[in-house]
């Protein structure tokens, strides 16, 4: 088996993690965690693409996966912030409850 098919599985399995967690769980925070998980499995797949793709002079795999990281880092950030949004106005983060978030 060769790194990238390596790589390209781990990413596989980070990302079927990640999708579970968003799918299957009920707390705002476990379902960010989970689409940070999905994100991360993504950026593992440019780096792995770039460094064992055809050769290459510019780093394009880099610099979409540090493009990657600064939207992920916006995302969080509003993400978090709307978790706390939501704790704030009924006590708990749970997604059912989470119906209406004006008044």
């Amino acid at each position: 088996m060769s790194p990238l098919q390596l790589c390209l599985l781990l990413s596989s399995a980070l990302f079927v993690i990640g999708l579970v967690g968003a799918l299957s769980r009920s707390h705002a925070i476990l379902v960010l965690l989970g689409v940070e998980l999905m994100l991360n499995a993504a950026n593992l797949n440019f780096i792995a693409f770039w460094r064992y793709g055809p050769p290459q002079t510019a780093a394009t795999g880099v610099i979409f996966v540090i493009f990657a990281i600064g939207i992920a880092a916006a995302e969080a950030a509003v993400g978090l912030a709307l978790v706390i949004a939501l704790y704030r106005h009924q006590k708990n983060a749970r997604l059912e409850e989470a119906n209406r978030l004006k008044g």
